[in-house]
């Protein structure tokens, strides 16, 4: 079968692993349409990078309104579609968004049968021309995939008929997502670090790891790697509690780089808050994390229970003081601490590798090009 993915998230290399394990079925001829780089909405960019490439092509194509998350599209796409003649579309957006809509639309005079990807997990109405584009997208879409059980639900309420399948966007590769090392023994009054590692933003609850240090021993401290608008309040507020010399703020690494960063954190904290527009769609570091034997901690804000389930520990969100008790339960007890370390990798290895998923995705195309048309 001849496929082509169309994604700007494959600009992270170590998603492209997925890839790879895609075209390792022998009957699947890859493509893949990426842009150079993409803009986030904090100013930052990441550039394409090539880690994971073998077995299929990946073509770097030109992107318009790049760093707009809705109205991107691709300028060159029908060309690349006229020269593929894909079989199946696999579009990696979600059905709001023009670069959906210009796909679907191309896929439907190619005819071909596509797919395309959903996060959302909150329910939203958006105005014109959004809603078009997604009652196109629902009506020639073969199939969609959510990556959390709200998201499926979510589609079903907006009206969506077709089949679903929910399998989250990427797996993660466990050989590199692994510890290097064995974790030396704590001696007591030894660092303890809890760690953060993506974007500073209000939506990821940072404020509470700061809080939270006000009621831990003081060798307790946090690190927040990455860059974002949070960045200056979490300053403030670390001063202002009295424990600025406690908080440490590193710069994002490229996404080979975070598996070192992970393995050094003694536990990873995600405490996310639920927003009237934005609920915590998956928590991808914490599997990061888990996989590479990094125990976890995480608030109850959508995905984030299902992602842990029994390998980490889970406190309601915007709550310090339950963040704060979930961290002396690792202090205080070593045996458990080791256990998670344990139970997180596990978990990640019977759920979210890049194979399963890529498992998983190959049945879907199977599925969609021998159902009904």
């Amino acid at each position: 079968m001849r496929v082509l993915m169309i994604s700007k998230a494959l600009v992270a290399g170590t998603s492209q692993r997925k890839l790879e394990e895609l075209a390792k079925f022998p009957d699947v001829e890859l493509t893949l349409a990426t842009p150079p780089y993409w803009k986030h909405d904090d100013g930052s960019t990441l550039t394409l990078e090539r880690l994971y490439t073998t077995g299929y092509r990946m073509i770097e194509t030109p992107m318009m309104l790049n760093g707009n998350y809705h109205l991107h599209y691709y300028p060159q796409l029908r060309k690349i579609m006229r020269e593929v003649r894909p079989e199946v579309v696999h579009i990696d957006e979600e059905p709001f968004n023009f670069a959906t809509f210009q796909a679907m639309f191309l896929s439907t005079q190619q005819k071909a049968r596509a797919l395309f990807f959903t996060w959302q997990n909150l329910y939203r109405q958006y105005p014109p021309p959004f809603r078009q584009f997604e009652l196109y997208n629902y009506r020639h879409t073969a199939m969609a995939l959510a990556g959390n059980r709200d998201a499926a639900e979510v589609l079903k309420r907006k009206g969506y008929r077709g089949p679903v399948r929910i399998i989250p966007q990427f797996g993660f590769d466990t050989d590199i997502y692994r510890r290097s090392a064995p974790r030396p023994p704590r001696q007591p009054g030894d660092p303890f670090t809890l760690g953060f590692i993506g974007r500073l933003i209000e939506a990821k609850g940072l404020p509470l790891i700061v809080e939270a240090l006000t009621m831990l021993p003081e060798y307790c401290q946090a690190v927040f790697i990455g860059s974002g608008p949070m960045k200056s309040e979490l300053e403030v507020q670390a001063a202002r509690l009295g424990v600025a010399d406690r908080v440490i703020f590193k710069p994002g690494v490229p996404t080979y780089e975070v598996p070192r960063e992970l393995e050094r954190f003694d536990v990873h904290v995600l405490p996310s808050l639920t927003r009237n527009n934005w609920k915590e769609q998956f928590g991808r570091t914490l599997a990061e994390a888990m996989s590479c034997e990094t125990p976890v901690i995480g608030s109850n804000s959508g995905e984030i229970p299902y992602v842990i389930g029994d390998a980490g520990l889970v406190f309601a969100e915007d709550n310090a003081q339950e963040l704060s008790a979930c961290v002396r339960k690792l202090l205080d007890d070593p045996a458990l601490y080791a256990d998670l370390a344990r139970r997180g990798r596990q978990r990640v290895l019977d759920n979210y590798t890049q194979e399963q998923i890529a498992r998983q995705t190959y049945a879907v195309y199977q599925e969609m090009l021998t159902g009904p048309q």
